[in-house]
């Protein structure tokens, strides 16, 4: 007789673990291919500037001859000679326009997102869409007049020549991101405050803003670096050097140090570090505050 014909299993069928083996090789070797990828990324992000902070310590010949290497010589000399060349008057100029810009448009941006987030009132949406119309108008569009505006105020070459604009086209976007994130923390929280006695005040005070920390530093990182980086109004709207800005002094310094690279950019690397410096303390807040934001509009 002949032998009944013997059915074969596969792999998986004879190794009950094999698929999970299978899946966890494949998730494995995925994170492995993310973490390849943001690491060159990261690289990509971070040699650039390692590159401008130490080639603000060579000198000429050694920045032509030893492009992509460590420098043969320290010359430390350069950033303070970078500072005293005028970089750090325009460097405390930018952090009293960058400071001042972004309180203000923390407080008044978050108060208006507040309102339009909690209040019910008539034309509640016609202003958040003339709000949210600030979007669409380009700061080049406006140089003309905000130029005879600030001349007819007698704000021309002050520092509230840069200010106030800054203020202007920074706070419809930043009112969006705060009003998106207020509508997302509970009413409950609010009823029960007003319940003890809390009035709208105080509500904004000790329940809407520690909620809304996260999404604050959001805007306030988003306004300082727009702030710092501006450099078309800081050259239009201010005329005398004492008040010039970072953007248009490191211009200034360029035109002056035309033969010196080592000290360009070691102005260049101090320009920059603020906002470095910045960006890793507050990066936690940044993403928290965009992506909770981002949930409900």
């Amino acid at each position: 007789m002949s032998q009944p014909a013997v059915k074969t299993k596969n792999l998986t069928e004879l190794s009950p673990g094999g698929t999970h083996f299978g899946t966890k090789l494949k998730d494995r070797m995925f994170q492995a291919g993310v973490l390849v990828w943001f690491s060159l990324f990261a690289l990509v992000i971070i040699y650039p500037m390692f590159w401008l902070v130490i080639s603000g310590f060579k000198s000429n010949s050694d920045f032509f001859l030893n492009t992509w290497s460590l420098p043969e010589e320290w010359h430390w000399g350069n950033y303070i000679s970078a500072w005293d060349a005028g970089i750090g008057h325009f460097f405390l100029n930018s952090v009293l326009v960058t400071v001042v810009s972004v309180l203000a448009v923390v407080v008044l941006g978050s108060m208006a997102a507040y309102g339009l987030s909690r209040f019910q009132f008539r034309g509640q949406n016609i202003l958040l869409i003339l709000i949210l119309s600030g979007l669409m108008l380009a700061p080049q569009v406006s140089l003309i007049p905000l130029y005879k505006l600030l001349q007819g105020l007698g704000l021309y070459n002050t520092y509230w020549a840069l200010i106030l604009p800054y203020v202007a086209f920074q706070l419809p976007f930043s009112i969006f991101l705060m009003r998106s994130y207020f509508l997302s923390i509970p009413r409950e929280l609010e009823e029960s405050a007003i319940i003890d006695g809390c009035n709208s005040w105080k509500v904004y005070w000790h329940i809407i803003i520690p909620m809304g920390k996260p999404i604050i530093a959001s805007c306030a990182l988003l306004t300082g670096m727009n702030v710092w980086n501006e450099f078309m109004f800081a050259l239009v709207f201010v005329e005398d050097s004492s008040l010039r800005t970072i953007p248009v002094g490191l211009m200034n310094l360029r035109s002056q140090l035309n033969t010196n690279f080592g000290i360009q950019l070691a102005g260049l690397a101090i320009s920059a570090l603020p906002m470095v410096i910045a960006y890793i303390i507050f990066q936690k807040q940044f993403v928290r505050g965009l992506t909770a934001g981002s949930v409900k509009g």
